[in-house]
């Protein structure tokens, strides 16, 4: 016995409001008795840490702390067919050998439900037993996307699994995992305005000198004649006004950037003082610095990540004065998107990534075609957003902005009572097998009905986004490049 997923399609990547659906394939060579198939999708938020040694009892204890969190579960019995059941009673079947094949579909959802989940349920030899959940936080956001990190220490990961339960405690029950990439949608973004979010920072270069040499003395009993390279120097002369710069790092406001974009950056050098010194950028670099927090009980760890996404050095680039404000040209950086290694910024129950943009600017000044010796690299930093760039659709925001507060109970409940519980197998009915022949076309196959392993009693209501989710298609438009490994 075998089973496989395979998915319809060739999506590379999903993301919110996406349907997944394929087949679950199930290959007999003889005769199998089963109870049931079902297919899950799921969606697991892992952390793994290692207390430090210095806070270790003993030089030799290995103290590993795990965590995990189910940000989502979705599950349906795909055999038998609900009318099959109703109208056998059976709680066993026996397939024939061949290749059987169980369609399914799902639709991922907004948020996810790690906090309606206040309990795991675990299938044991056919027996349910109910296991605490893994921590007491939780937090509902948006789902959020694949992510591999450092070493495994945070693992978020997506897959479609396939389960064949069989009857006889003693036999094993049959399991398959089919991963994916995730890709959230982006928050709706507030219309574009000329505000701009900015770091900034001032520096007072020192006073430029030249030195002059002692004029040449003549010669007397006891000294011979001198030329003014062999006399002392005289003291410093300053030779223009100490030249005193503000550089500003400027983004649109709110701060944020797209994954798979270029930075809509603009650096700014302004002259604060009437010096007649001539300005030189000799560097600039510009980073994406990463902050991942990845929490596992009551161990928390913070670990920073950088990628340059562009750096020159030695450049020699005089800045042309128009005014007392010089913009630094665009070009530089307009062309370097972020890398498609870079996940979107995310918060879930153990695992949160924010960012900061480094702008390192390195000036010089000159005076009278002299270049100065004195160079200043100033560092400036900024909080920003990370999007995915994938828009949420249009018809979502309408129905969003146009929803009274009243309105989401109501749907909410309206969503519900469209879901009942479904029908289980009777524990008491006697065991009656059905045959099913992979080669008749008349097979029931069952399309999939909403069946959670285990009903957890205690799931809030959907929030409205979700409840009106359900009559809205998926996504329409650009879909980003994701490679999820990091470290």
């Amino acid at each position: 016995m075998s089973i496989r997923i395979q998915l319809n399609g060739s999506q590379s990547l999903y993301t919110n409001l996406d349907f997944i659906s394929g087949n679950a394939i199930l290959s007999l060579t003889r005769d199998e008795t089963i109870s049931s198939i079902t297919v899950k999708l799921e969606g697991e938020s892992k952390t793994r840490l290692m207390v430090e040694p210095m806070l270790r009892r003993r030089r030799d204890d290995m103290v590993i702390e795990n965590e995990v969190h189910k940000v989502l579960y979705k599950a349906i019995t795909v055999f038998p067919p609900e009318h099959v059941q109703n109208a056998t009673r059976a709680s066993v079947y026996t397939l024939q050998p061949g290749q059987h094949e169980f369609p399914f579909k799902f639709k991922f959802p907004f948020n996810n439900t790690c906090a309606d989940r206040q309990a795991t349920v675990v299938n044991i030899a056919g027996l349910q037993m109910q296991a605490p959940a893994s921590s007491d936080r939780h937090i509902k956001q948006t789902l959020p996307p694949t992510l591999h990190y450092f070493q495994d220490q945070a693992i978020i990961r997506y897959y479609i699994k396939a389960t064949v339960v069989r009857p006889a405690f003693y036999k094993e029950n049959f399991r398959t995992e089919h991963d994916f990439p995730f890709f959230p949608i982006e928050p709706p973004r507030s219309a574009p305005t000329k505000r701009e979010s900015y770091a900034r920072i001032q520096h007072q270069f020192a006073p430029p000198t030249s030195t002059a040499k002692s004029p040449a003395k003549a010669p007397s009993l006891f000294r011979k004649a001198s030329s003014p390279t062999d006399g002392p120097e005289s003291p410093l002369t300053p030779i223009a006004t100490p030249l005193h710069v503000c550089i500003d790092a400027r983004l649109p406001d709110p701060a944020v950037i797209t994954c798979n974009e270029a930075l809509p950056l603009r650096i700014l050098v302004t002259k604060l003082n009437e010096s007649s010194a001539t300005i030189y950028m000799q560097l600039l670099q510009i980073e994406l610095v990463a902050s991942t927090l990845v929490r596992a009980q009551e161990l928390q760890r913070k670990n920073l990540t950088s990628t340059v996404l562009m750096s020159k050095s030695n450049m020699g680039m005089r800045l042309l004065e128009r005014d007392k404000v010089i913009e630094i040209d665009k070009g530089l950086w307009k062309d370097i998107p972020l890398p498609n290694t870079v996940a979107p910024t995310f918060e879930t129950c153990n695992i949160s990534r924010t960012y900061q943009v480094h702008v390192k600017v390195g000036l010089t000044h000159g005076h009278g075609g002299q270049l100065f010796p004195e160079l200043t690299v100033q560092t400036l930093k900024m909080a920003v957003s990370v999007y995915s760039g994938i828009a949420p659709p249009d018809a979502l925001l309408r129905a969003m902005a146009g929803v009274p507060s009243h309105v989401t109970s109501t749907a909410s409940t309206s969503d519900i009572s469209a879901h009942p519980p479904p029908s289980k197998l009777s524990s008491n009915a006697e065991p009656h097998p059905i045959i099913l022949d992979p080669q008749n076309s008349n097979n029931p196959i069952a399309t999939g009905q909403t069946h959670p392993e285990g009903s957890f009693e205690d799931d809030a209501p959907p929030t409205y986004e979700e409840a009106v989710a359900d009559g809205i298609g998926p996504v329409q438009g650009v879909r980003r490049d994701y490679q999820h490994r990091e470290g």
